[in-house]
């Protein structure tokens, strides 16, 4: 695998500023290879200190403007991570989503059978008191007929 900025420091002569002449060219990338183990704010300041279009000036842009294509080629390699592992979850939840809809339609489909079992348990227990009433009338008659 490539090391961090590899693809883009193969850039590096065409992004040098190409109004310079080519011994000027060389010397700009000369200097943007003495820059790599700089800081980023050491450039920047380097930059301020010397005039536009100069060798280290352009140096400096070179590679500042290489460090934050790197940076903005990272960002867009995690962004695209991110987005993948949130398209992963945002399936996973739509299969849960589809798993709590089937559980509650099968919950209520239950509460609608316990309910239609409840409303025969209550027809059951009236014809059970019914019977029972019945019995114990039929035994007060049969009770009252010997005495």
């Amino acid at each position: 695998m490539l090391p961090p900025g590899s693809i883009m420091r193969c850039f590096l002569p065409t992004m040098a500023t190409p109004t310079l002449d080519p011994k000027t060219s060389n010397t700009v990338q000369a200097l943007v290879q003495l820059l790599r183990s700089r800081s980023s704010e050491e450039i920047r300041q380097r930059m301020y200190d010397n005039p536009p279009g100069s060798p280290w000036w352009a140096a400096c842009k070179t590679e500042l403007d290489l460090r934050n294509s790197e940076r903005s080629a990272s960002a867009l390699v995690d962004t695209s991570r991110v987005l993948h592992k949130l398209h992963g979850a945002t399936d996973h939840l739509d299969e849960l989503t589809d798993k709590l809809l089937q559980a509650t339609t099968d919950m209520a489909e239950v509460v609608k059978s316990v309910r239609e079992s409840g409303r025969r348990m209550e027809i059951a227990t009236y014809v059970i008191v019914g019977l029972t009433i019945v019995q114990l009338f039929y035994i007060a008659f049969q009770f009252s007929a010997k005495h």
